[in-house]
């Protein structure tokens, strides 16, 4: 049976958002730098066991957030965040266009697509292109031609 890494981050931000993010990345811990240093070792033992560990400053609002969040992510909830201008510029992402074809099919200037690419990814919490796109797919938010 090989090692496998596990990733503890200690960081001063405790915004639940970047948390949320990391531990989508694959931490399997986040401690505060205020915490003591039994807290780190609880998170050490717990990492080594494949547990996650969360600081008690800030696992009350995770576990808050992200009831939240799976209370919300239905995929209407998703859509009706978006403008109308941001779901065409979407749709058009999936279909696999670039900023400057997105610009040219809709009248608008390669800057203000990159705005609503910026917006969508935002919005839908995503950081990069081909997650955005694996959003919009598995929320059933566009639909690809075959």
């Amino acid at each position: 049976m090989g090692l496998s890494t596990r990733v503890i981050i200690l960081s001063m931000y405790s915004e639940e958002a970047l948390i949320r993010q990391v531990l989508r990345n694959g931490a399997i811990g986040y401690l505060l730098k205020c915490s003591v240093m039994e807290e780190l070792l609880l998170a050490i033992r717990a990492a080594s066991r494949g547990e996650m560990y969360l600081s008690p400053a800030i696992s009350g609002a995770i576990v808050t957030d992200y009831l939240a969040y799976q209370k919300g992510a239905d995929a209407s909830d998703l859509f009706e965040q978006l403008t109308p201008r941001e779901r065409e510029v979407l749709q058009l992402v999936c279909e696999g266009h670039t900023n400057t074809s997105i610009a040219h099919m809709l009248k608008i200037s390669t800057k203000t697509v990159e705005k609503h690419r910026a917006n969508l990814m935002s919005k839908l919490e995503v950081h990069d292109v081909a997650g955005l796109v694996r959003m919009a797919i598995e929320h059933r938010l566009v639909f690809l031609n075959k």
